[in-house]
């Protein structure tokens, strides 16, 4: 429901190589370290997000979207879903192309935001799971 497969297969195709991951520090428990890492294999660039701003898997970190000095394409939310939607505002202010809010990040509201906006939204679904069926 908050991710047919056509939009899920145009966001990692289709609209830019350069992703934001919200909440990715370099905690290697974390479901962020792990899908950061299966993004790169296939070929994104992933620019972590997050208060620490680390350096993670090689590429600079910054402490908010707005803060990153150029575009971002996709915009790929590791946060709590009550944060979840500001991020998505966040996104839409930073002129990303897309969100897309990881298992179990949920927010209706957010979701009718940002596909209102003209942004592309998959909610509920993991983009590591989703890109080797590709």
């Amino acid at each position: 429901m908050y991710g047919d497969q056509e939009t899920i297969r145009r966001i990692l195709t289709e609209l830019g190589d350069t992703w934001a991951v919200v909440g990715l520090s370099n905690n290697e428990d974390r479901a962020a370290y792990g899908v950061a890492r299966v993004l790169q294999r296939f070929g994104k660039r992933v620019v972590p997000v997050h208060p620490k701003a680390e350096t993670v898997h090689g590429e600079r970190g910054y402490p908010s979207l707005e803060a990153i000095p150029f575009k971002v394409d996709v915009v790929d939310v590791f946060v709590n879903s009550t944060l979840a939607g500001e991020v998505a505002d966040e996104a839409v202010a930073a002129g990303a192309e897309a969100v897309w809010f990881q298992l179990n990040v949920i927010d209706e509201a957010a979701f009718a935001r940002t596909r209102e906006a003209g942004l592309e939204m998959v909610m509920d679904r993991c983009p590591a799971i989703e890109i080797p069926a590709l």
